[in-house]
């Protein structure tokens, strides 16, 4: 039997479901939340809105919060909200409340630190050698390591992110040069991270030694722009000029754009998951169209896990890509059998079980003319912890689907993240401790298949995986973490150890 897929008869309308397995989660959480996006631009008078407009294209990065920092060559100024980039960095005012001809930018979806205004980037501080605002894409495997000693050494902390760390280091540094002080703190800190930074003479750019997490150089008209897609560069009309390496430095000033390279040449290890789900599929990552990639995982998804069908049917909108990729190579019939509600927004009270459990027909709802009758294939780009797929595929069934035949666009995820993916712990990954046989009982389905890893590297351009030297970051299916897990390797009191005492309204 093909490790990667299982059928089974199910019965219409049943889920396998036990008491332990539907207290997981609320259904609304059962997705990979996006890590975090980062903007950058230089010598432009239009520097605020063209961030604002950078951060519209990266919305869907994170959704927590916002915020933007601007240097008018004499003084900074920052902004910083809960909620949307539309909702705050709009109007006719917006370069009166932030002038500058230089500009950084966060949207930020939380992953160490809690969903709170002081958590909100870009962090800024004033130092000896100038002010510098800081943003930042990823997460620090050490930053609890170092956060405790620079507190046992006299440093004060106003925020429980882990940016705040890459800060206190600079400060700390005896370096001459503020750029030397920023190298200085980065060989300091270990994980993943993008990082754009504004002194009053500069905008920095830096990538992670293995370059997990994404960032790209763009100019528009001498302008140049740091950003963490494409698609950013594409909202404000500027062109690609290359991506930063894994381990670079660049740095932007009145001289034009310098490449610094601290920590020597290493293979990169780009994340995997930019592919999978974060990034749009507008977007070029590792020189790469994400939708054509989408679209290979899609076809080989077919050929590894073939099944007789009537329609293939997307969970949208990340599914669509695989989904298409899907009919093409199988020959079954592609078709809008769920439709996406784009006008959702946040439910912040759900009072009653009952209405929870309608919670996913807010965001989908089942189109009947499409399903009724049929044998359907419906692809998802991935399967988290099992409980929206299995409230979709009871709405399927109850659109009258004859059979449902559940498809994941990845391999499935057994390991957990901690580059800056909000990810639950394994045990609440429903493939980290359940079989694809239970998998298919717990989720109703007459079959469940996953992309095989092989598969994956395939749709990439490899012809495998090469377990020696893996050309990306894939440790949520493989558990081959690329760094050192400094924090997460300690005991379970240190990793309990309370970050902050202070809560506000």
């Amino acid at each position: 039997m093909n490790p990667q897929c299982y059928g089974q008869d199910a019965q219409a309308g049943a889920t396998g479901v036990d008491g332990d397995i539907e207290v997981w989660l609320d259904p609304h959480e059962d997705r990979l939340h996006e890590e975090c996006g980062v903007f950058g631009i230089a010598h432009n008078a239009e520097a605020a809105v063209l961030t604002a407009l950078g951060l519209h294209a990266l919305q869907h990065r994170g959704q927590e919060g916002c915020g933007i920092v601007t240097f008018d060559g004499g003084l900074f100024h920052n902004e910083r909200h809960m909620g949307l980039v539309g909702d705050h960095f709009t109007g006719p005012d917006l370069m009166k409340r932030l002038p500058g001809q230089n500009a950084i930018g966060h949207v930020r979806y939380a992953t160490q630190g809690g969903t709170i205004l002081r958590n909100i980037q870009p962090l800024f501080a004033d130092l000896s050698g100038g002010g510098i605002g800081v943003a930042h894409n990823g997460n620090l495997t050490n930053a609890r390591k170092l956060r405790e000693q620079l507190v046992e050494n006299g440093a004060i902390f106003q925020s429980t992110s882990d940016t705040e760390v890459i800060l206190q280091l600079i400060a700390r540094s005896r370096a001459p040069r503020m750029i030397e002080r920023f190298v200085d703190a980065l060989h300091q800190i270990e994980g993943a991270y993008a990082l754009v930074a504004l002194t009053n003479k500069k905008l920095i750019g830096a990538r992670d030694p293995l370059g997990i997490r994404p960032l790209v150089l763009g100019d528009l008209n001498g302008s140049p722009v740091l950003a963490s897609e494409t698609c950013a560069l594409d909202m404000i009309g500027a062109t690609f000029v290359r991506e930063i390496e894994n381990g670079e430095v660049v740095v932007c000033s009145e001289n034009g754009v310098e490449s610094i390279k601290p920590f020597g040449q290493r293979a990169p290890r780009p994340c995997v998951f930019e592919f999978v789900y974060f990034s749009r599929p507008d977007s070029m990552v590792d020189g790469k169209s994400v939708y054509a990639v989408r679209k290979r995982m899609g076809m080989r998804l077919a050929q590894e896990t073939k099944v007789e069908a009537d329609v293939v049917v997307p969970v949208p909108d990340s599914g669509v890509p695989a989904a298409l990729g899907y009919s093409e190579a199988s020959g079954i019939p592609y078709e809008l059998g769920i439709i996406r509600n784009h006008y959702v927004g946040r439910t912040f009270i759900e009072p009653t079980q009952q209405i929870r459990t309608l919670g996913v027909r807010r965001k989908h709802s089942a189109n009947r003319g499409v399903l009724e009758g049929k044998r359907v294939v419906l692809v998802d780009d991935s399967i988290v912890r099992g409980t929206t797929s299995r409230k979709i595929v009871q709405m399927v069934r109850d659109a009258g689907a004859k059979e449902v035949h559940l498809r994941s666009a990845s391999p499935a995820i057994q390991w957990p993240d901690f580059y800056g993916i909000d990810m639950p712990d394994r045990e609440q990954l429903i493939a980290g401790h359940k079989s694809v046989a239970e998998m298919a009982e717990i989720l109703g389905v007459d079959s469940l298949g996953f992309l095989s890893v092989d598969g994956l590297y395939w749709a990439l351009g490899e012809a495998t995986r090469n377990p020696h030297a893996p050309r990306y970051s894939d440790h949520c299916f493989t558990g081959d973490y690329p760094t050192r897990l400094v924090d997460f390797d300690r005991s379970q009191s240190d990793k309990d150890h309370q970050l902050s005492f202070l809560v506000e309204a």
